[in-house]
């Protein structure tokens, strides 16, 4: 069978930093399930889940099939359990206070900082109920993940497409790292080195509310990136976010109030701003070392040996350490005129080598080194001077 090509991100000019959403509790007060269809099914919303749960434990099923098989069930004779009735009632999901205008404000402050700001929901609602309502109609999400149906010729919801649940969310957190977001791509599983990674760990945001949001707040946390527990603003419960930040899940908490000048908007900017100057550095820390792979790469082991064992010298800080670094350096010969000329330097620049140049060992293996070199520069007459006298 012929393998699909998938379209993937590549890196950026710019940093890329993603922004990780849950949804129901994080952006939204209450479960999108609950904010329409349940009610229109002729459920009481706590009378639904309950029905879920044991359905769930029953069986041995996942909690979210259990839910997606309850909807679909108890939509039979009273709607056509379609898409677009699924993106109506996301349509009519409420979002916590500044949400509507939060994407893009956050996109052009990161744009403003020299960081490309991407959009992320990590969720176990449903995607066709979050295409539905108006950030996302208005492009928010790079992607959205979620669970969903699969629809037959008639569209109407008869299998689950995606099941996503707290477990197996982390997942796309691994797919926004390389910029393989496809959910069929397997080439997640391929090895990219740290510096090809198109959004390194320690450039994820994850935004949650309760414990299915561990997994990735955990994950997202152990690589250097950053988790952030929500409370609701109105009611200022804490309760969750306190032990979260006791388990070492998140490592900052806010309210859920997403207008400019909020708790959450001045920290999210901050962690733009840090991320500028922290790629800035990884930038400069990624060109040494590969000016020191290119070096490294020419030499053979004789020549990082004695590499090695000069700046042992250098870095002599007794009269014992330097005659045994000397002892080492002695085995060697054939040094090149930079080299000797590095050891002269070492020699006069040390004041734990330049007083004891005139002991037997020291003497001699400078002495060799001057009979070797076609011309003394002002260091190399130094020492000899020293050894001569």
């Amino acid at each position: 069978m012929q393998s699909k090509s998938f379209e993937r991100k590549r890196k950026e000019v710019l940093p890329v930093l993603a922004i990780c959403y849950d949804f129901d509790k994080t952006l939204s007060p209450d479960d999108m399930q609950a904010q329409g269809y349940i009610q229109s099914v002729g459920y009481d919303v706590a009378e639904f889940w309950k029905e879920t749960n044991e359905l769930a434990e029953k069986n041995d099923m996942d909690q979210n099939l259990a839910y997606m098989y309850k909807m679909v069930q108890e939509a039979e004779g009273r709607m056509v359990f379609s898409k677009q009735r699924l993106a109506e009632y996301g349509a009519k999901v409420t979002l916590f206070p500044g949400v509507e205008g939060w994407f893009e404000r956050i996109r052009a402050f990161g744009k403003t900082n020299g960081v490309c700001v991407e959009h992320y929901i990590i969720s176990s609602g449903l995607k066709e109920m979050i295409e539905g309502t108006s950030v996302a109609k208005a492009g928010a999400f790079e992607r959205i993940y979620a669970s969903s149906f699969f629809y037959n010729d008639r569209g109407v919801a008869t299998w689950p497409a995606q099941v996503v649940n707290y477990t197996n969310k982390t997942q796309f957190l691994f797919r926004i790292e390389k910029g393989v977001l496809d959910v069929n791509d397997s080439g997640v599983n391929d090895y990219f080195a740290p510096e090809d990674m198109r959004v390194p760990f320690r450039n994820m945001v994850y935004i949650g509310d309760s414990d299915t949001d561990i997994p990735c707040m955990k994950l997202v946390n152990s690589y250097g990136g950053h988790s952030i527990g929500v409370f609701h603003a109105k009611t200022a419960d804490k309760t969750k976010v306190y032990k979260m930040m006791r388990d070492g899940r998140i490592k900052y908490f806010a309210p859920t109030d997403y207008t400019e000048g909020s708790e959450l908007d001045t920290l999210v900017k901050s962690i733009i701003v840090r991320t500028a100057k922290n790629e800035a550095l990884e930038a400069i820390s990624l060109a040494c070392r590969r000016d020191f792979a290119k070096a490294d790469s020419c030499g053979n082991e004789e020549e990082r040996k004695k590499s090695d064992m000069i700046l042992s010298l250098q870095e002599s800080d007794s009269f014992t350490r330097t005659h045994e670094v000397i002892g080492r350096l002695s085995k060697h010969g054939n040094w090149t005129e930079q080299e000797k000329e590095k050891l002269f330097e070492i020699a006069v620049s040390n004041n734990q080598i330049f007083p004891i140049l005139g002991d037997k060992d020291l003497r001699r293996f400078f002495s060799a080194l001057l009979n070797g070199s076609s011309r003394l520069s002002e260091n190399a007459e130094k020492v000899k001077a020293v050894i001569s006298s």
